[in-house]
């Protein structure tokens, strides 16, 4: 039975995650059963479970591209953006790339999933903090500038690790950078000034 609510299951193989809701519906069973049976697969290695009532197929880990782990990261932990040096490699922007390492920023605790091969760590910041992103397809990421700042920010109080000499400064905005500085404490702006030299 199992084999062919599989196959019914096909459908949501293209997403990069699915939820509990969504096995209900697909194979016109109750929340309840639908529980019972995303627990089975997932102890025989069919799901992935990422979080509470939600899952990604095993066989498509292998083949997820970045932004399916952007969009994965996103649901991890609401309300979030993917920033960090993450956000800066996908701009181009720096040369430290994190291997099998996704990035975000929330106003929840700072929490880390350790999920197959791949990490997903969330940094907090304080609410008025928590802007200067956009929505791409399923997933939110921070504008460029933005997230050199929230790299910046954590840097300066010591609670982010940051290869300065890893970022080009001429791929930004410098006075976009320092218009979204000044809203920060003046520990942050003191070493935005030095790497940018206003």
């Amino acid at each position: 039975m199992f084999s062919e609510n599989l196959i019914k299951l096909s459908v949501l193989y293209n997403k990069p995650y699915f939820f509990t809701e969504d096995v209900a519906k697909v194979l016109d069973i109750s929340i309840e059963s639908a529980r019972v049976f995303v627990t089975r697969q997932s102890k025989k290695e069919i799901f992935i479970k990422l979080k509470k009532n939600c899952y990604s197929f095993e066989q498509r880990w292998g083949l997820n591209k970045e932004e399916d782990f952007f969009a994965i990261s996103s649901i991890l932990r609401v309300p979030s953006y993917i920033s960090l040096l993450t956000a800066l490699s996908y701009y181009g922007v720096t040369t430290q790339v994190p291997q099998d390492r996704f990035e975000s920023i929330t106003i929840l605790s700072t929490k880390n999933y350790e999920i197959k091969d791949k990490n997903f760590k969330f940094y907090k910041v304080k609410g008025e903090f928590f802007n200067g992103f956009l929505k791409k397809d399923n997933y939110f990421i921070a504008e460029k500038e933005k997230a050199f700042i929230d790299a910046i920010y954590l840097y300066s109080f010591g609670k982010y690790s940051l290869d300065l000499s890893s970022i080009d400064i001429k791929k930004l905005d410098k006075s976009l950078i320092f218009k979204i500085a000044k809203k920060y404490p003046q520990k942050t702006i003191e070493v935005v000034k030095r790497i940018c030299k206003i």
